[in-house]
């Protein structure tokens, strides 16, 4: 097997991975929940209050929707860590989509130590030199 077909199937694998993680009923109906925490609801008060004449609600929720599409609204993170949050709240027990996210957390942080070593390692060359 040539290194090529190996990357292939290992990001199949990972695509396969985090569609399943990301098409989890649990998870979609905690993303749903979170996005009309952080969104959804500002779209309901367009509606009513152009429904029912409502100014004040109208301009409310222009106004944050307008918010909401700035190109770097950290909204999207914040749903997802909503999401993440309310997984963990409402449902303790799924524990192949919680071992996931651990395993993900597990990889950053490792990452995130390696890189600062590489740095570490840079700085003291730069000193010694």
């Amino acid at each position: 097997m040539c290194k090529t077909d190996r990357n292939n199937q290992t990001w199949k694998k990972t695509f396969k991975r985090w569609v399943q993680f990301f098409l989890n009923p649990r998870l979609l109906l905690c993303f749903g929940i979170a996005w009309m925490l952080t969104n959804g609801w500002c779209y309901v008060f367009i509606l009513l209050g152009t429904w029912l004449s409502v100014g004040w609600m109208l301009a409310v929720g222009t106004a944050w929707a307008g918010i909401l599409w700035l190109p770097f609204t950290p909204e999207k993170i914040i749903t997802l860590i909503i999401a993440i949050f309310l997984l963990r709240l409402l449902f303790p027990g799924d524990e192949k989509t919680l071992q996931l996210l651990h395993e993900e957390k597990q990889k950053l942080h490792e990452a995130w130590q390696r890189r600062r070593n590489v740095r570490r390692k840079k700085r003291e060359n730069l000193n010694n030199s």
